[in-house]
């Protein structure tokens, strides 16, 4: 049986989470102007906290939305720099 944890998968994990997070950035801006259903801010961590830091921080200057709160500004920037820390210690290190 293959190894479903190979090179490939994880970048095409990473690109799609980082997509969703994305996205979700763009969907709450949106849906935040014009005065609808939020997405929770948990729901935002969350997809950050599972490898989309890169597009959850981009879609937060992209679309220039929670920038103005430290948790964001300051946790996604973390978070990211945690998981990079974490996968070269995974990875490299063994």
């Amino acid at each position: 049986m293959e190894n479903i944890f190979n090179v490939r998968n994880i970048l095409i994990y990473l690109l799609i989470i980082n997509l969703v997070a994305f996205l979700a950035m763009y969907i709450d801006k949106r849906r935040a102007k014009w005065g609808k259903w939020r997405t929770k801010e948990s729901t935002l961590f969350t997809l950050v906290l599972l490898g989309g830091g890169i597009g959850g921080i981009a879609g937060m200057y992209t679309f220039r939305h929670k920038t103005k709160k430290p948790r964001f500004v300051i946790g996604f920037p973390a978070i990211l720099i945690i998981e990079i820390i974490c996968a070269i210690i995974f990875f490299v290190i063994k």
